[in-house]
């Protein structure tokens, strides 16, 4: 009788084994269904919505990463003695209001080595209506003799490769007629960028200020002043912004001026420049074109260019483009062009009248 139930018990031991293996077995597929169901939403969330976290960002998203990255805001700190009389002068000079001139006036400001090769073409451009005509120091001594004629509104930074794009009436109508500086300045978290900046520049230029843009602008006359006026920022970007120096190759040109302004009057620069430069071959020149280049259809599409690009140099190269706006409105980006060999000059003054009227 013991025996009899001792083998029922076993049995009954071996029924219930058998069940919970068999419940098992059916609970394991749904397990990886739900598994496989919830990595699938997660990949897909991460590459739609990609993590701030560089490293995140560049393994998920297939954008650039950089956008994600722009620094915020920085808060306000105390400011030091002598940065506090600076931003006192920089204020009073942005509150008072421009000279009002009756024959108000653009300074073209050529930055060349030598002659100017296109003498002959910008003659014509000054004739089709008036008639009349270390880097960072360099621009400051043009704005500087600029600024002696009160009648100058506008100083416009050219090299002796730029080349107008517009006829004269555009070009005047087109920078007299608004009221913001055209200086280049865009984030770059990438070594040509943030990676040329120095903690020396410390507290006054915070790393999460610090810009890069082209050289070439056009400024108005509030901002020249101001530039006049500037030395506090001024020495930190000619003492801390400079080849060679800790390791790193800065470029005082090419980031004085972005940072400067997006720190003093970030509302006042369009943040983009007025001169084309084609950066496009990814090199540490920008292309430069050769008489073979120069038809009417290649300078026609550079007048009608409406959207700027600039190109990051992180892992992954890319170009962020953005519309140019003018008063609010969409309009071509560009005024002149760069960088042309003098052999283009025959080519260009054939062209003039044509891919200059709009």
């Amino acid at each position: 009788m013991k025996a009899t139930r001792a083998w029922q018990r076993r049995i009954k031991d071996i029924l219930l084994m058998s069940g919970s293996r068999q419940r098992s077995r059916l609970k394991r597929p749904v397990w990886i269904i739900v598994l496989v169901t919830f990595v699938i939403i997660f990949l897909i969330t991460a590459f739609l919505y990609p993590p701030t976290t560089s490293a995140a960002c560049y393994i998920f998203s297939s954008r650039d990463c950089t956008l994600f990255n722009e620094p915020s805001i920085f808060t306000a700190r105390e400011l030091s003695d002598e940065e506090t009389r600076s931003h006192v002068v920089f204020r009073e000079i942005l509150n008072t209001p421009p000279i009002q001139s009756k024959n108000p006036k653009i300074a073209f400001l050529f930055l060349t080595p030598g002659t100017l090769h296109f003498e002959p073409l910008w003659d014509k451009f000054f004739r089709v209506v008036w008639g009349k005509f270390s880097m960072v120091d360099i621009e400051r001594r043009l704005l500087a003799r600029s600024l002696l004629d009160p009648d100058n509104q506008q100083f416009l930074l050219l090299s002796d490769s730029c080349v107008p794009l517009h006829n004269f009436d555009y070009v005047y109508n087109y920078l007299m007629l608004t009221n913001v500086s055209f200086i280049d300045c865009f984030v770059d978290l990438g070594p040509h960028g943030t990676g040329r900046y120095s903690e020396r520049m410390m507290p006054e230029v915070e790393k999460n200020a610090f810009r890069k843009g082209s050289q070439w602008f056009s400024m108005k006359r509030q901002h020249a002043i101001i530039v006049m006026a500037d030395n506090l920022y001024y020495r930190k970007f000619k003492n801390y912004c400079k080849p060679h120096m800790d390791g790193r190759n800065c470029y005082s040109d090419e980031h004085y001026l972005p940072t400067f302004f997006n720190m003093i009057d970030p509302s006042g620069v369009a943040n983009r420049s007025v001169t084309y430069v084609d950066w496009s071959e990814g090199k540490w020149h920008p292309r430069a074109f050769r008489a073979q280049d120069i038809t009417f259809e290649f300078l026609k599409n550079l007048t009608f260019i409406e959207e700027s690009i600039h190109f990051t140099s992180g892992p992954k190269r890319r170009g962020i483009s953005r519309p140019c706006l003018w008063n609010s409105m969409k309009r071509p980006c560009y005024l002149f062009a760069r960088k042309f060999y003098p052999e283009t000059l025959h080519r260009l003054i054939i062209h003039f009248s044509n891919y200059t009227t709009i």
